[in-house]
């Protein structure tokens, strides 16, 4: 029997002071997690058929965005286009996932699901879904259970009704549109997303653990070089993304690091506790960067993956850069985050689609 998905008041304050975002620890345990029976809907496969949408306004939508097709005859055949998630489904449900951020503070954990799901990708292999990637897999108990995802399922939690109001919307998209929007509302830059990944329908499909970044590895450097180019990601990229340690809180019980309350995070937003890397840990700005650098702050979190930034040399160039032009940092940061985004997925229509270009 499916478990219904409900949250207490004290629940969901917690859930706006996410464990981390990536790199993970390692020695992190899952303190309960969600059976897939639980999650219980009947949209674990993406949604092909316009029959199956809810209405039948959404499926004259469908139809007008039809392909037209060019017989040898000369006849003129239309043929319906049915994408993996619808898009007004997908526009409403980013509405829904903005107030869901006004009232829980959850823009960290959302950020780091978002992440979590796409940073399984190894470039080195080329099937779907063995690859990995941003395909929704992250729903499963099986991969829930993985140390690095210690938390995340409280970050599904949330979002699930919201999945449920919108069942032509695949997981895929739902968690990085969430991570993305989150991103947004936080004050950081527009993130140039596409949509349309399909997901994965069983729990079988799951990468193996161990795919995650560490938060201290015996050679920090070596290691986030390991992890980020085998999703073909970059130095600058590895810097950038690193930024968004601007957001949210670690805490010990969860990740094994950091202090289980500061003078920032002792009167929350939401939950009190963790330690967190900025100041203002709500707000996307690149405070992380001036504040890693200087360190003059015991309150604030430095972890060996977030120092090395500034002793590698390479690391470093961003770094300093970042630390000195938050709108340099935006940039960068916008092109990795959508780059991230789309790891190993399998996009219907395979182009993708955007919900902000006027296309749709």
């Amino acid at each position: 029997m499916a478990q219904a998905l409900s949250l207490t008041s004290s629940s969901m304050a917690s859930l706006g002071s996410s464990s981390r975002l990536l790199p993970s620890a390692s020695t992190a345990k899952a303190s309960s997690l969600l059976s897939p029976s639980s999650l219980s809907l009947s949209s674990l496969k993406c949604t092909r058929s316009s029959s199956l949408l809810p209405s039948l306004v959404l499926r004259q939508k469908l139809q007008r965005r039809s392909l037209v097709r060019r017989l040898n005859s000369g006849s003129t055949v239309m043929t319906p286009t049915c994408f993996a998630s619808d898009p007004e489904q997908l526009k409403s449900a980013r509405e829904d996932i903005k107030e869901l951020l006004k009232n829980t503070f959850c823009h960290p954990i959302l950020v780091r699901l978002g992440w979590h799901d796409s940073g399984t990708y190894d470039c080195n292999i080329e099937e779907w879904p063995q690859r990995g990637g941003a395909n929704g897999s992250l729903r499963f108990e099986v991969e829930l259970k993985h140390a690095a995802n210690a938390g995340l399922v409280n970050a599904l939690k949330l979002l699930q009704p919201i999945k449920d109001k919108y069942p032509s919307v695949t997981y895929a998209d739902l968690f990085q549109l969430a991570s993305a929007a989150s991103v947004e509302e936080a004050g950081g830059p527009k993130i140039p997303m596409k949509y349309g990944r399909v997901d994965v329908s069983e729990p079988e499909q799951c990468p193996p653990e161990g795919k995650l970044p560490d938060a201290g590895p015996p050679s920090p450097a070596g290691h986030l070089r390991d992890v980020f180019y085998r999703m073909g990601l970059g130095d600058q990229e590895i810097v950038a993304l690193s930024g968004a340690h601007t957001l949210g809180r670690s805490r010990p019980e969860r990740s094994g690091w950091g202090k289980p309350v500061t003078k920032y995070t002792k009167d929350g937003p939401g939950a009190p506790g963790g330690h967190s890397w900025t100041v203002q840990w709500l707000k996307f700005d690149n405070s992380y960067f001036k504040d890693i650098k200087e360190r003059r702050d015991e309150d604030l979190l430095v972890l060996p993956t977030d120092a090395v930034l500034f002793e590698d040399l390479s690391f470093k160039a961003y770094a300093e850069r970042y630390a000195e032009d938050q709108e340099v940092f935006f940039k960068d940061y916008a092109e990795a985050h959508a780059k991230l985004s789309n790891l190993g997925a399998k996009f219907d229509p395979l182009e993708g689609f955007s919900l902000d270009d006027g296309s749709i």
